[in-house]
């Protein structure tokens, strides 16, 4: 392959490599298939907003369509062996054997480095507080924060109560893990010899360097051709902790430096890369896709700048609340603002934008996109 490609290229090689190069889906989704896709990502992020489906579920419906929902909460119970639940892409959802590769994320998170400021004090004088907690779950089993909070100071998502940090305090270090979530998708915390396959917990630890070039590895074949700043945002390593996995990659001959027209930063293509044909097919895109997460790739492979508007006044919203891209034939073309009425049981799109470039027929397809989806969510309307 050449040492340059154009923009073009590289947007095929992006969506190949993202299992969004499809021109039809699968009749029926197995698990295994589930278990391929999932393993191609290398994660797929977590997030409670759930206006319209838990962020989770959407990369899945993006690339295979309607599948079923329960199936992936099955898989992503600890006691599947499947996967597990811990900090890749913020809160993710990664494959069981990746556990090993962010320990040393764990440790660091004992000493108190690399956490959110209100849990660096668990670590250190406020650590017996945590260790109470701690003895507690070996004591009497899984608990979730609800299990033993006391009334919070203030009202808010983010207002959490000291036993809360205490426990999210354990979680990132590696000292509980999560067994599931709960309806209200409160995460359960227990032992981690309780929770997570022995066979995991018992293999060697990895050298830290080595352990981050394997994850800059992964995030390289589930983009194809990404900067250095794509690389690291996939696993969330600083620049500092990709610098020598990204060199050592290179010399190893897994990354190759090249140039994408219009791109001022380095590139680099995995060695497996390829272009793939012409991109067909219709998907939409939760802000939490992989392909979109990331805002400047998107930009840079698109153009198309997209912004979460969730935490943005009301009155200042560009494009709505929880705005979903629809990708077209290889383009992000159009974007929609959407809600699940679960109980009048309807799909509402609130808003919807096209794109200055977007084809005629743009509509009449995404509107089919979202009558699938709705039938997936198991609504029985879509209403503009």
């Amino acid at each position: 392959m050449t040492d340059e490609l154009s923009v073009s290229e590289a947007r095929r090689i992006a969506l190949t490599s993202q299992g969004l190069a499809m021109r039809s889906r699968p009749p029926a989704v197995a698990v295994p298939r589930m278990r391929r896709e999932i393993g191609r990502l290398g994660l797929l992020q977590i997030d409670s907003v759930n206006v319209l489906v838990r962020a989770h579920y959407m990369p899945l419906f993006s690339r295979l369509g309607p599948y079923d929902r329960g199936t992936l909460d099955a898989l992503a119970i600890a006691s599947s062996n499947c996967f597990f639940e811990y900090w890749g892409h913020e809160a993710s959802l990664l494959p069981i054997e990746v556990h090993p590769l962010l320990r040393w994320r764990m440790d660091r998170a004992r000493e108190g480095r690399d956490v959110w400021s209100r849990l660096e004090p668990f670590a250190r004088e406020r650590r017996p507080e945590a260790e109470a907690l701690l003895s507690r779950i070996e004591r009497e089993g899984p608990l979730a924060a609800s299990d033993v909070s006391g009334p919070k100071a203030f009202k808010g998502m983010w207002n959490w109560s000291d036993a809360k940090h205490a426990l999210e305090w354990l979680f990132w270090a590696g000292l509980v893990a999560s067994t599931h979530r709960r309806g209200s998708f409160e995460r359960v915390y227990d032992l981690p010899e309780r929770v997570l396959p022995r066979s995991v917990l018992a293999r060697p630890i990895p050298d830290p360097v080595n352990a981050r070039r394997e994850l800059v590895a992964r995030s390289a074949k589930a983009l194809g051709v990404a900067t250095a700043n794509d690389l690291r945002d996939y696993f969330r390593l600083s620049p500092a902790d990709a610098r020598l996995p990204i060199e050592q990659l290179v010399e190893e001959g897994v990354l190759v430096p090249v140039t994408v027209r219009g791109w001022r930063q380095q590139a680099y293509l995995h060695k497996d890369a390829r272009v793939g044909r012409g991109p067909g097919g219709t998907a939409l895109l939760s802000p939490f896709d992989p392909l979109v997460w990331h805002r400047p790739r998107a930009e840079r492979l698109f153009g198309f700048r997209y912004r979460l508007e969730i935490y943005t006044p009301a009155h200042k919203r560009e494009h709505g609340y929880y705005v979903l891209p629809f990708l077209m034939d290889g383009a992000l073309v159009a974007r929609v603002d959407l809600k699940a009425d679960r109980k009048t049981g309807v799909l509402i799109v609130l808003q919807a934008h096209l794109e200055s470039a977007a084809p005629a027929d743009t509509m009449e397809r995404l509107l089919a996109e979202l009558h699938s989806m709705a039938t997936w969510l198991g609504l029985s309307e879509v209403v503009v």
